[in-house]
This record gives structure tokens, sequence and C-alpha cells, in this order.
């Protein structure tokens, strides 16, 4: 905890009772009203008077914010970072760090916050994190206060994203993280294939569907007959996780990384159901179950770790696996310590019987308030460097690529070039210094994930993933389901039937692909879902999300 004097405490007791009205339900950027506090009623130490979208922040003498921070083994925290030596010579703010490491990194949070000593600003945090420490009162509803924070509602407005931020609103009608905003999704997974293999049997490295692209692995297999074309990795936590979550919109489901707390929105029946019980889940594990059976997928997929699945790949056993835009470059690399010739590229996500279908969100890791930095008397100024710094389009650049002369170059066209001597994702290989390791910069506590500009999103990507990107761009956009905010209570009720639910998913999802368990029982499966309390769930979620209906418009 920082020391930060606080203000007044009937100062601090008035700007407590404020709070921020919900914004129309047509959308549009929040609006400020008699409600939301005013920038004199907050702690104005170091703050800026004139300060709104263009403004580069610096406080107008010191100020100094707890922070607390995840440290990643990749690049463990320096304090001689130049991040941080610009952020006190340009932006006159310093930090009282508390670490804690990546592997820990929640259970500290929780913990941190739970026993009230939480600093002022709680880094990574993803939207949907926050839901369980709303109740105990010791994080700020942030919505309260964005009217100060200019950079945050110009973007929101700018990129129409007011339906998604409304969809973290809690039970009280208030959100509590800030989150990273990108301009637009951008999917980063893929499969990654054999380009040489695939050249030479003619095939697409861009088909129109999944059944297209099991014809095509049909094709390896029948080249290769002693091998499986494709052998998966990603299953560590749950079967194939990573590619039943980039498959499923295709298949008009969730599933995977995806597929959250079990529940999906039927726009028809203006309803949520259970995923898992799904036809269209169904649909997706039976083509996977048919890959399985056919000899295209290796059944280990569902079992092995992912340096065995990348060993298979790299030596020559498997021509197919999922891959995203950074683990591709592990898997050259293994490729050239083993000495396997061949190219490797990443396919376009084929379509499915719902449509040529992305998922994903636009929110991305953010951050929390303590909600004592409400009495700080510097409150405002660290409301005005967190807009500046995630938000502004200067404060981004910054997070991202460093200070122009020092870490890169620009030219004429405004295209960014890291200097010769710093790396970062591969764009100098071989470089004795690396952008994040060495500066600080290009870290997920500073730049909220990759929050952003298209433009600056990508300025960092290689050609081969700025290529991949752009041909996913004419897919459409996965529906996004309406809030349905559980209050305490229920949270609570519904805990254990989620984590029952979602094991025998999990399993029976193993169960379906393997043909250990055969299709002709999956309304058995569901009737075991069922018994596992799948209405009694429903009926929660159903009314939680018709009670904020209500109240919210």
């Amino acid at each position: 905890m920082r020391t930060t004097k606080k203000r007044p405490l009937a100062l601090a007791a008035t700007a407590a009772t404020l709070a921020l009205a919900l914004a129309a339900c047509s959308g549009g950027a929040e609006e400020e009203t008699a409600e939301t506090p005013e920038a004199s009623a907050l702690g104005q130490v170091g703050a800026m008077e004139d300060y709104e979208v263009g403004t580069t922040f610096k406080a107008t003498e010191p100020v100094s914010f707890g922070l607390m921070y995840r440290d990643h083994p990749n690049y463990p925290l320096k304090d001689d970072w130049d991040i941080l030596t610009k952020f006190k010579e340009n932006q006159n703010v310093e930090f009282e760090i508390q670490t804690a490491p990546l592997s820990d990194w929640q259970q500290a949070q929780s913990i941190a916050i739970g026993a009230g000593n939480a600093p002022d600003i709680i880094s990574v945090t993803y939207p949907g994190q926050e839901s369980a420490f709303v109740a105990g009162g010791a994080i700020l509803p942030v919505s309260d206060y964005v009217e100060h924070m200019p950079n945050f509602l110009d973007k929101v407005e700018k990129w129409d994203l007011q339906a998604e931020i409304d969809r973290m609103r809690q039970e009280d009608g208030k959100y509590y993280v800030l989150p990273g905003l990108r301009e637009s999704v951008r999917p980063s997974y893929s499969y990654a294939v054999r380009k040489d293999v695939w050249e030479q049997l003619g095939l697409s490295l861009a088909p129109e569907t999944y059944e297209e692209f099991a014809a095509d692995l049909a094709k390896v297999k029948a080249a290769y007959p002693d091998k499986y074309p494709l052998s998966d990795r990603w299953s560590a936590n749950g079967p194939l996780e990573a590619s039943l979550n980039v498959a499923a919109p295709n298949f008009g489901t969730a599933a995977g990384w995806g597929y959250g707390e079990g529940t999906w929105w039927d726009e028809d029946a203006e309803e949520f159901v259970y995923t898992g019980a799904m036809d269209e889940y169904r649909e997706l594990l039976e083509y996977f179950n048919g890959l399985v059976a056919d000899g295209l997928m290796d059944p280990e997929s569902l079992t092995q770790e992912d340096d065995q699945a990348i060993t298979k790949f790299a030596s020559g056993q498997a021509f197919a696996q999922l891959t995203n835009d950074q683990e591709i470059l592990k898997v050259r690399t293994a490729m050239t310590e083993t000495g396997t010739p061949g190219e490797v590229a990443m396919i376009r996500v084929p379509g499915g019987p719902a449509g040529d279908i992305v998922a994903g969100g636009r929110l991305i890791s953010g951050v929390m308030l303590a909600s004592s930095v409400a009495e700080e008397d510097d409150f405002l100024a660290m409301l005005q460097f967190l807009d500046w710094l995630f938000y502004s389009d200067e404060g981004l650049e910054f997070a991202k690529w460093g200070v122009e002369g020092e870490t890169y170059t620009k030219d004429a066209d405004g295209k960014r070039t890291l200097m010769p001597e710093i790396d970062q994702n591969g764009l100098n290989p071989g470089a004795p210094k690396f952008l994040n390791v060495d500066y600080g910069y290009h870290n997920g506590v500073w730049m909220l994930e990759h929050g952003s500009s298209d433009e600056l999103d990508q300025s960092m990507l290689r050609p081969e993933v700025v290529e991949f990107v752009q041909s996913m761009s004419d897919k459409e956009l996965a529906p996004v389901a309406p809030p349905a905010p559980l209050d305490e209570l229920e949270r609570e009720q519904v805990s254990l039937w989620t984590t029952a639910l979602k094991d025998h998913v999990s399993q029976n999802t193993a169960a379906f692909i393997l043909g250990q368990r055969s299709f002709d029982e999956w309304d058995a499966y569901v009737a075991e879902l069922e018994g596992k309390s799948l209405q009694q769930y429903l009926d929660v979620v159903n009314g939680a999300q018709q009670r904020f209906a209500e109240k919210n418009g």
C-alpha cells in the first residue's frame, strides 16, 4: 500500500456516493450526467487542468501510484528499465510496485484483494475475472469515473464499443475493469501446415470449409499412408481446447477455450441454452470424431504434451497442427534443429455449417483499481495517466514501441522499424537486446495485451501474420450474447453446478471424439447433464438476463 495522503473524509464521502448513470440502450459513448463525480470532487494533486484527447499527460508535480505487477518469466521486472525512467522523466510518475509471478498471478490477485491490501492499480485482469471481488467492495466501480478519461471515451465511440462495454456491467449496473480496447478482433490461431507438402499435392492454403480441409487431409493420408496428417496440441486442461475453440463458431457453438460457463444465447428463442447439449456442439464433435475414425488425426492429440506434438510435426511424422503467429516460430526452429526440410504456413480458418465465422471480443486484458483510490489526493492524475497510457494514440505507441529515435525509427510513410540491436517478435533475429526484456516496453502490464488501432496492432507483426489477419478480415463476427450478470448469492448457487456440468462435458467431449462413446448415446448424455442441474442453472442465468434487461433497457 502506498502512503499517499487522503483527501478530507467529507469530500471522499461525497464522491463515493456518486454514480454514473447507465448509457442509453441505443448505445453511444457514456454521457456525463449530474450523478457523475465532477473533476473538482476528485483528488487534484498532479492533475492537469486542460487534459483532453491529444494531450500528453505529465503530472503537474511528482506522483507515485501503487501497482500490483504481474512478473513474466520471459521478461522479468528490472528497476532500471527505460520505460520506468521515461515515466518518471516525461510523465512525472513513479510506481510503488508489488510483484507476483505469472504462475501464481490470479491467486495473488485474489489474496491481495480479499485481504484489503491490494495496491492502487491491479494489472492484467480480463473482463469477467473481477466478478468475484465486486460484492466485497474492495475494487472500484470505474464506470463512475470514466467521464474523466477522454481518450477512453473517444475510442469507445470511434470504434463502436459501447455494447461490448455494457456487457461488462455487474448486477448493480456498473463495471469494474478498465479493459484494453481493440479496433477490430484480431485472430491469431489457425492450422499450420507443411506448405511444401500442400503445394506438392495441389492443396489450398485457404480451404473454404472444414469439410474441404478434411478432404485435403485425406489426400495427404493417401500420399503418406503410414503417418497421421494432423497431430494436434493444447489438450493439457481439456481435449483439443484450442482447435475446438477456433472451429466452434463455424459450427454455431462454443467449445474449448471459448466454452466459458457453458451458456449460449439462442437468438430465435431469446434465451440461453446449455452449450454442451446443443445439436451444433454434437455436430462439432462428430467432425473431429470423423478425423480420428478416418486416420486423419492422431488420437494422441487429446492427451499428448505440447512438446511431444511439436516434435511429431517438426520431425515429419505429421503435416498439420494448430498454432498461432508466435508458436509457429517454435515449430520452424524445431524443424531446423531436427534437420527436417520443408516450409510451414498458416491456413485461413475454414468456414463450417453455421457460416464463415470468427469469434472473439475487442475487450481484452485490462486493470482493476482498488476502491481506496477514490479517496487519494492524486486520484484525478491517476485517471488521466491511465487514460493517456492505455487509450491515447501516443501512449499506445509508446508502450508498444518505446521512444522514436531510441528504440525505433519511423519513415515518411509512418512505418516503424526497430533499431538493429533490438529484437521483438522475431523482427531482428539475432539482435543482442530485446524490447521487452531489456527496455520494459511491449509488456502486457503497460500495453493491455495488444489493445490498439488496427494499424498499430499490425505494425509489429511479421508480413506473413499481417497476410493471415487480412485473410480473416472478411469473416463474419459471431453474435454477442446480452448481459446476464449474477448477484453474489446466485454466483455461489451456480458455482458447483457449472463445475460439475463442465467436467462432464469435457470428459464426454474426449470420449465422443475418440469413439469411446457412440453418438447413439447422445440423448443419454444430455439426460446426464440434466441430472447435474442443467435446467436449474439455465433458470438462474435466464432470470438474471431478464432482470438486467428490465432494469437497464
